[in-house]
């Protein structure tokens, strides 16, 4: 069965992250997304290797893994956007689009004549999705942004990290781009938002994503614990600033995470570690006095879990129905029965590469469900195809074009 969005075609104008994030979900959904990059070089984020996708053979191709994470579902069309030519094709495909998604830099894309009010002019219900670092408003919105400074600047890293005076203390960024992804993930909500208010009413409009907006809104609870307190969070580490115990514990052989929601599973877990006294302590005898009594109950706990392998531990919680988990790399993650169950690794052809991994859409539909028959596509992959069928353009036409460089 075709996916919800099967309905809508998608241009994307986006590079490396955020933006084709974004473009990606659509895809996922079952949109026709139509990837417009730069000829001889397309997005940038297929220069970022190595790694690099391997080929039957094993060998390197000139396919970045990094791009492969972003662009699945999506078809390539190369058009150099600088020339008056190129700028013409995307107007044209712009007018039978219904999306579209564009990161460049603000007042970028209005200079090439392909703005919003540029396309809306000529396609009324169209729905413009502008991803930039600091947004179309306010004194920084002409300045470009990237997802480590945003990290820094939305306070994300004044909170991630262990403290200052911890060894290895200091601020931290998160290990994958949140703040681009984030951006993505609200970008793609906004224009299924977009795309119901215009199934209503017939009206598009513009959207205004903005990475700095994006990652303080991820702080979610440090905001409201800031405005509650006036006092700026701290790094904890892997520490919870609002629940305890809520954190790694060192077993004999590794380290064992340990999640207790609310006293109920905090009086399962003491009696799991055979510590059942723990939780008649009035030190302890609810959340907010763990809280209060942090050092002292995580030593208490300490001692008794470095006794005790992870899987041992991990069994014994599990079995008293408290939450926890291992610490996995990503070979182990693959390895977990519940992933395998799940089929999150999903391997689709791709014209070089062959079978290619990669990671199944956390969206699970009764009616609807995501298909995955489309692999990031090679550079330039879709031009002719986008170009004869869609805007019914001749071979004396594009030949033009590709005379012109423009393709």
């Amino acid at each position: 069965m075709a996916g919800p969005l099967s309905h809508v075609r998608v241009l994307d104008l986006s590079r490396v992250l955020a933006g084709p994030w974004a473009g990606q979900n659509m895809a996922d959904l079952g949109a026709e997304v139509i990837k417009v990059e730069r000829p001889g070089r397309g997005d940038d984020s297929r220069a970022y290797g190595p790694p690099w996708v391997k080929d039957v053979e094993g060998r390197d191709t000139a396919e970045s893994a990094y791009f492969t994470a972003a662009n699945r579902g999506k078809k390539s069309v190369t058009l150099d956007i600088a020339s008056p030519a190129g700028q013409a094709v995307v107007r044209e495909l712009a007018k039978v689009s219904d999306v579209v998604i564009e990161n460049y830099k603000f007042g970028d894309l209005d200079r090439y004549g392909l703005g919003y009010d540029d396309l809306k002019a000529i396609n009324p219900g169209l729905i413009y999705c502008s991803v930039t670092g600091f947004g179309q408003t306010g004194p920084f919105k002409e300045r470009p942004g990237y997802d480590f400074m945003v990290q820094g600047m939305g306070g994300m890293m004044s909170v991630t990290g262990e403290p200052d005076e911890a060894p290895g203390g200091g601020p931290q960024r998160a290990g994958v781009p949140v703040a681009d992804i984030i951006t993505g993930m609200y970008a793609s909500i906004a224009i299924c938002a977009a795309l119901a208010h215009r199934a209503v009413t017939g009206v598009g409009q513009r959207l205004d994503l903005a990475l700095l907006d994006s990652q303080i809104a991820l702080l979610a609870y440090q905001n409201t614990n800031f405005f509650a307190t006036g006092q700026a969070p701290k790094r904890i580490g892997n520490l919870h600033p609002n629940i305890v115990p809520y954190q790694p514990f060192k077993t004999s052989d590794g380290s064992v995470i340990v999640a207790c929601g609310n006293d109920n599973l905090y009086r399962k877990f003491c009696a799991a570690i055979g510590r059942p006294q723990f939780a008649q302590d009035e030190r302890f005898a609810n959340n907010g006095k763990r809280v209060e009594h942090r050092d002292e109950l995580t030593r208490e706990v300490a001692a008794v879990m470095s006794t005790r392998s992870t899987r041992d531990w991990v069994e014994a919680l599990e079995a008293a129905g408290v939450p926890c988990g291992p610490i996995n790399d990503l070979a182990q993650v693959y390895q977990e029965p519940q992933v395998i169950a799940r089929g999150i690794r999903v391997d689709i052809e791709h014209p070089v590469a062959g079978r290619m991994p990669t990671v199944a859409s956390p969206m699970r539909f009764s009616q609807t469900p995501v298909e995955y028959n489309r692999p990031p596509p090679t550079l330039g992959q879709h031009t002719e195809e986008v170009l004869r069928g869609l805007l019914g353009k001749s071979d004396e036409d594009i030949a033009a074009l590709r005379a012109g460089d423009i393709l």
